[in-house]
C-alpha cells in the first residue's frame, strides 16, 4: 500500500535466506519452510504464459522512476503479469516489519484475517494487486481478496493470497514472506528483485481463512493443475 520512490537493489541475498523458518503467527496461519510447493513444476505454468493477451486498457510501471510497460494478461481461469517484485510489509507490527524496518510502513491491509485483523506479512504469503482505475479494475476481472496466486521465481512456485492493494499505476509487489520464501531478499527498504517474477492469479477463488497458508496450498495446486488443463 505504498509509492515507493527509491530504485530496489537487485535480489543478492538468496544464500543468506537459504537457511530458517519464518515464525508462525499467533492467529495460526503457518509460514512457508520453502517454495517449491504443490505438484506442479514453475516450467509448466511458465510454458502457458509465454504471450499475452493484453486484458488492462493501459500498462502498469514498476516503480515510480520507470515507465509504463507492464500488462495485464488473460488466460482461461487467470489473469497475470511479469514484473519485479517490491516488498510490501504492511499489517501487523513483527519484528521485521515495523516503522523502524520499512520506510513505507502502514498498519493495516486492504484485506484482513478471519478476526478482523490486518494480514502479517512477515508471516503469510500475499501479493499486492493495483487498486482499481482506468487501467484495470481488478475486481471485475474475477480476482478477490483472498485469491489464490502463484508466484514464480528462479524456477520456484510460491503459493500465496491477494492480500493488500497498492498505488493505481504501480505493479509487482509481494508481502515479506513471499519473498523469503522465495530466495528473494525480504528487506523492505533495500530487497526485492527487479525483474523476473510472474504473478499468476486464479480467478473467482478464495482462500478460507485467508491467513491459513496451507489453504492456499492446497486451493493453489488445485488450481494450477486446472489452470495447465485450460490453457
Amino acid at each position: 500500500m505504498r509509492i515507493r520512490t527509491l530504485t530496489l537493489a537487485a535480489a543478492s541475498g538468496a544464500a543468506l535466506l537459504a537457511a530458517g523458518v519464518l515464525p508462525a503467527s499467533a492467529s495460526g496461519a503457518v509460514a512457508p519452510m520453502s517454495a517449491q510447493e504443490g505438484s506442479v513444476s514453475a516450467a509448466d505454468l511458465l510454458a502457458k504464459v509465454t504471450s499475452c493477451s493484453q486484458i488492462s486498457s493501459g500498462k502498469y510501471k514498476t516503480d515510480d522512476e520507470t515507465s509504463a510497460t507492464i500488462p495485464v494478461c488473460g488466460k482461461n481461469g487467470a489473469v497475470f503479469w511479469k514484473a519485479d517484485m517490491d516488498i510490501d510489509c504492511d499489517g501487523q507490527r513483527t519484528t521485521n516489519c515495523n516503522e523502524d524496518r520499512d520506510p513505507w510502513y502502514q498498519d493495516d491491509t486492504a484485506f484482513h484475517q478471519s478476526d478482523g485483523k490486518p494480514l502479517k506479512a512477515e508471516s503469510l504469503p500475499y501479493i499486492v494487486v493495483p487498486s482499481s482505475s482506468s487501467i484495470w479494475n481488478y475486481s471485475s476481472a474475477g480476482i478477490k481478496g483472498g485469491g489464490v496466486v502463484a508466484v514464480i521465481y528462479n524456477n520456484k512456485v510460491e503459493y500465496a493470497v491477494v492480500g493488500d492493494t497498492g498505488p493505481t499505476k504501480i505493479i509487482g509487489e509481494a508481502s515479506y514472506a513471499t519473498a523469503k520464501a522465495l530466495g528473494i531478499d525480504p528487506d523492505p527498504a533495500t530487497g526485492g528483485a527487479d525483474s523476473g517474477v510472474t504473478y499468476i492469479l486464479f480467478k473467482n477463488s478464495k482462500v478460507s481463512p485467508i491467513e491459513s497458508h496451507s489453504a492456499a496450498v492446497t486451493l493453489g495446486d488445485q488450481l494450477a493443475k486446472q489452470f495447465l488443463a485450460n490453457n
